[in-house]
């Protein structure tokens, strides 16, 4: 048996975009067994994923946690995340690792100086790229996101409106320059003629009442707040197109294959983090030739030029446009 401990500790797209590898790994590799080390926070993304055994939880105590992978007996670490901890992790551990390079330089050159040196590949592509010595192929497979079937959510019992389908709209993100405006979301609500959930978690709610507030749309079912993420997965894999700023979710929608809409702020598709689908059900909507644009390859908790034109300039009409040709 070959067993491999991958690591990725945050985000939630983040994770999700690793599991093309968790399963090549798993189908391509004779007799192998993936485990997962990853932060509390996120375990919950990765323990219904049949192609892993055991998922290894980040201590608070470090030396708990480098115990608990020497016990283990790994033959291979896949680092996906290769920060300084998880450096520290393959010092102690002392076993032949394979990691990610981040391009930490090239995002940098792209933020500051405009300047594009990024390979033009996906994320995923690259991750993949991580376990080449394993002859592993890309099976276009996409990925994945395994729901538990107590998280299911039957939209039925959720409002009359919904039966006829609906257009999922996510409105959060970590950060605030990641987040399209509430005026803004509202009115591309309104505009289309399609009922409508607004997904989000708790940190979401008071963005959610705004946006409830200011629709003329009366076909819309607010669920931020009342459902885990698991159940708001639940929710986008039954929506007929996904409106996305660029997040967590916006990934868990690519790997139910959902058309998406995606939003981008302050990040930039050439990244390498766009969703993983089909280009024919995927639409991007960004400011093209803002110069001030990626201002970070994360985001800010304002806009530090204070007009936020990423995203004040997006026309809801093309995004309401882009709506309807992916409903069809």
């Amino acid at each position: 048996m070959v067993k491999f401990l991958i690591i990725r500790f945050s985000s939630i797209g983040d994770i999700v975009l690793t599991t093309p590898v968790i399963r090549c790994l798993k189908k391509q590799v004779a007799e192998s067994e993936i485990h997962f080390l990853t932060k509390p926070a996120f375990s919950g993304i990765v323990t219904s994923n049949p192609n892993i055994s055991k998922v290894l939880i980040l201590n608070e105590k470090f030396s708990d946690t480098i115990d608990e992978i020497k016990n283990e007996r790994y033959d291979y670490i896949i680092d996906l995340h290769n920060n300084i901890r998880t450096k520290r992790i393959k010092s102690q551990i002392g076993i032949l690792s394979f990691s990610f390079p981040k391009l930490n330089k090239e995002k940098w050159l792209l933020v500051n100086f405009k300047i594009n040196r990024l390979p033009n590949k996906h994320v995923v592509d690259r991750y993949l790229e991580t376990v080449k010595l394993f002859e592993i192929e890309n099976d276009g497979l996409g990925l994945d996101y395994f729901i538990p079937q107590n998280d299911v959510v039957e939209i039925s019992e959720l409002s009359d409106f919904l039966n006829e389908g609906f257009v999922g709209v996510v409105i959060g993100a970590k950060h605030f320059t990641k987040k399209m405006p509430a005026e803004k979301i509202a009115d591309i609500i309104s505009k289309i003629k399609y009922s409508v959930i607004i997904i989000g978690g708790k940190e979401d709610i008071l963005e959610s009442e705004k946006i409830m507030s200011l629709t003329t749309n009366e076909k819309v079912f607010n669920s931020c707040g009342k459902f885990s993420l698991n159940q708001s997965a639940s929710i986008t894999n039954q929506a007929k197109v996904i409106v996305s700023n660029d997040t967590g979710l916006m990934h868990i929608a690519a790997a139910f294959k959902k058309p998406i809409v995606s939003l981008w702020g302050n990040t930039v598709p050439e990244f390498g983090m766009y969703p993983y689908i089909n280009k024919e059900i995927s639409a991007i909507v960004e400011v093209k030739n803002l110069k001030c644009r990626p201002c970070t390859k994360i985001g800010f908790k304002e806009c530090p030029k204070k007009h936020f034109r990423c995203m004040n300039d997006i026309d809801n009409n093309i995004v309401v446009k882009l709506i309807e040709k992916l409903w069809k």
